[in-house]
């Protein structure tokens, strides 16, 4: 019940904005600190349909090495996404990969949380297994439940717990992404699909 508010409540000021009026191309290139841990930057989050799509997500990396990450995303039996990999399922939440050694745990990935307008990103919160999103869901205590083959990435057959979202209402989120050009010109099908969100929302399941 935690992960279903957790998602509804994270794609309410999307849903609520659409309804009431789509590389990294606008991201700025990363590079190693002195520490050797990727910069990353509010500035580092832009329009996430401008990555690209696998599956129903979307990958790209800050590094460069785009096809080495996606040659992970593809593979149909998993492996382990190079140091720089994005991984977006919707505009709020990105996961990014630090250089080997970073955390073990998480094995390298860094949760992020960000605000997201037509001005850009912020980045509200980021970290690894400690991070606790404002609406109580531990990004890390989903992805953790991965098979290992899947270096952490959820899908349906991944071993992942269920999201509360349907394709549609992903879709939906992801085509209405404000930082991109074009976002509110909203389809017929994003539209039921942000209204079928907004009941969901309005009438949660019990828990």
């Amino acid at each position: 019940m935690r992960r279903l508010m957790s998602f509804m409540t994270a794609s309410r000021a999307l849903v609520t904005g659409v309804l009431a009026a789509a590389v990294l191309t606008s991201a700025a290139p990363a590079a190693p600190a002195a520490d050797g841990k990727i910069t990353v930057t509010d500035k580092s989050f832009g329009c996430m349909t401008q990555l690209t799509p696998v599956r129903g997500f979307f990958v790209g990396n800050l590094l460069g090495d785009e096809q080495g990450t996606l040659k992970v995303a593809r593979s149909k039996t998993g492996g382990v996404y190079p140091p720089g990999s994005v991984v977006q399922l919707v505009p709020t939440e990105v996961m990014v990969k630090q250089p080997v050694g970073f955390n073990a745990v998480t094995r390298d990935w860094e949760f992020f949380e960000l605000d997201v307008s037509k001005s850009g990103s912020v980045i509200r919160k980021r970290g690894f297994a400690e991070v606790v999103n404002r609406f109580g869901g531990n990004c890390f205590g989903c992805h953790v439940k991965a098979h290992p083959e899947w270096d952490m990435i959820c899908e349906t057959t991944h071993g992942c717990d269920p999201i509360p979202l349907t394709p549609a209402m992903l879709k939906a989120l992801q085509d209405t992404d404000p930082r991109c050009a074009g976002s509110e010109a909203v389809s017929a099908a994003d539209a039921a699909a942000l209204k079928a969100l907004a009941d969901v929302q309005k009438h949660p399941p019990p828990k």
